[in-house]
C-alpha cells in the first residue's frame, strides 16, 4: 500500500528516467561506441599523452653500453623462442636456440637500445615498422620482448647482477608494457578535452545521487523512513 503517493511516483519517475539514460549509455550512439567504451578510450588517450617515458629510460640504458652479459632464457615454446631470437640478433647479440631455450650473449646496452626502439615505434602507433623488421605481428614482437625481459631479469638476479636486472625491469615497465597497452591509441592532452572530462565527472556524481534519491523516494512512498 502506498502511503505517500507524491514521493512514490516521484521516485518511480526518477527510476524510469535513470533506466532510460542507462540504456542510452550502453547503446552505440557515441561515434559507434557505447558510453563506457567512449569514455574508456577518452581517458586512455589522455593518460597516454602523459606517459611517454622512453627518452628518459634511454638515458638510463645508455649507461650499460659496453656491459656484456650472458643469459639463459626459457620461452613458452620453440616458435616463440625462434621469434625472440630475432629480437636479440637485431641488437647485435649472439643467440643459440635449443627448443624453447635461448642462450643470449651480447652488449646489454645495445640489446635494450633495440628494445626501446621497437617500443617507441609501437608507442607512436608505427607498428608496421616492427612487423617489417622481424617478419611477424608487431604485438607479438612486443609481447616477446616482455616475456624475454622477465626471463632476463630472473637470470640476471640468479647471477647477482642486480643493477643489470634493475634496468631491464625499468625498460619492461616504463617502455614495453606502456607501449603494448597504448598501441593504436591516439594521445590527447587533457586541456584539449577539458569540457567532456568535466562533464563526465559531474554527470557521474549526479547520476549516482539520482539513483539514490529515486530509491529513497520509493521507500518513503511506501511509508518506510529512516529513524535515529
Amino acid at each position: 500500500m502506498i502511503a505517500h503517493k507524491k514521493e512514490f511516483y516521484g521516485g518511480a519517475g526518477m527510476l524510469v528516467a535513470f533506466v532510460v539514460v542507462l540504456i542510452i549509455i550502453f547503446s552505440p550512439v557515441f561515434n559507434g561506441h557505447n558510453g563506457l567504451e567512449y569514455l574508456d578510450f577518452l581517458y586512455n588517450s589522455i593518460s597516454k599523452g602523459s606517459a611517454y617515458y622512453i627518452p628518459k629510460v634511454k638515458n638510463e640504458t645508455d649507461g650499460f653500453k659496453g656491459t656484456n652479459i650472458e643469459v639463459a632464457l626459457t620461452m613458452g615454446d620453440k616458435g616463440q623462442a625462434e621469434q625472440t631470437a630475432k629480437l636479440f640478433a637485431a641488437g647485435g647479440a649472439t643467440v643459440t636456440i635449443s627448443g624453447a631455450e635461448l642462450k643470449v650473449a651480447g652488449d646489454l646496452g645495445r640489446i635494450l637500445e633495440n628494445c626501446l626502439a621497437d617500443a617507441d615505434f609501437m608507442y607512436k602507433n608505427e607498428g608496421q615498422k616492427v612487423s617489417k623488421k622481424y617478419g611477424y605481428n608487431e604485438r607479438q614482437a612486443l609481447f616477446n620482448w616482455w616475456a624475454a625481459a622477465k626471463a632476463m631479469d630472473k637470470d640476471l638476479k640468479r647471477q647477482k647482477l642486480f643493477n643489470e636486472a634493475k634496468v631491464v625491469t625499468l625498460v619492461t615497465k616504463k617502455a614495453v608494457e606502456s607501449s603494448y597497452n597504448y598501441y593504436k591509441i591516439e594521445p590527447q592532452k587533457i586541456t584539449e578535452r577539458m569540457g567532456i572530462v568535466i562533464f563526465s565527472l559531474v554527470f557521474y556524481v549526479i547520476y549516482t545521487l539520482w539513483y539514490g534519491f529515486a530509491v529513497m523516494f520509493l521507500f518513503e512512498g511506501w511509508g518506510m523512513r529512516l529513524e535515529h
